[in-house]
């Protein structure tokens, strides 16, 4: 059964999970997913997580490269690069709040988990990614 939005969750480890979110928010701790395939859900631990990528499909297109250029989509907030610790970067517009404080020094706002980024590429089986903070090796904003 179809409930909440497509979702597949990228773990630290390198596995994922792909399901339908249940009551997902920026400040949880839990994760509860409905596991496509296994008519059950589970719930996840966050801070385990990289990223959830919100998808239009579950199958995607293994074969399409996602193109990392900001003049392809109208702009949809604020430019930014992000370089996950295990090396995978992305090119996006940061939707909404971020996690961190202002200053020169990125300190994390308590209540946030991540943040949301829009995907450069339109085309990409992402519709939006829910990145983790504590998954982001470096995040630049660019003007």
């Amino acid at each position: 059964m179809a409930e909440g939005e497509k979702a597949v969750l990228r773990f630290l480890d390198g596995t994922m999970l792909k399901g339908y979110l249940e009551g997902f928010t920026e400040e949880a701790t839990e994760i509860t997913v409905h596991v496509i395939g296994a008519g059950a859900k589970t719930t996840v631990i966050a801070d385990r997580l990289k990223a959830i990528f919100f998808v239009k499909t579950f199958e995607g297109d293994r074969h399409y490269r996602e193109k990392k250029s900001y003049g392809i989509r109208k702009l949809k907030g604020r430019r930014a690069f992000v370089k996950f610790d295990d090396g995978e970067d992305m090119v996006g517009f940061i939707d909404g709040e971020v996690p961190w404080e202002k200053g020169f020094f990125l300190s994390q706002k308590k209540t946030l988990k991540g943040f949301y980024l829009i995907p450069a590429d339109e085309v990409s089986n992402n519709s939006r990614v829910f990145v983790l903070v504590g998954a982001a090796r470096d995040v630049t904003l660019v003007p």
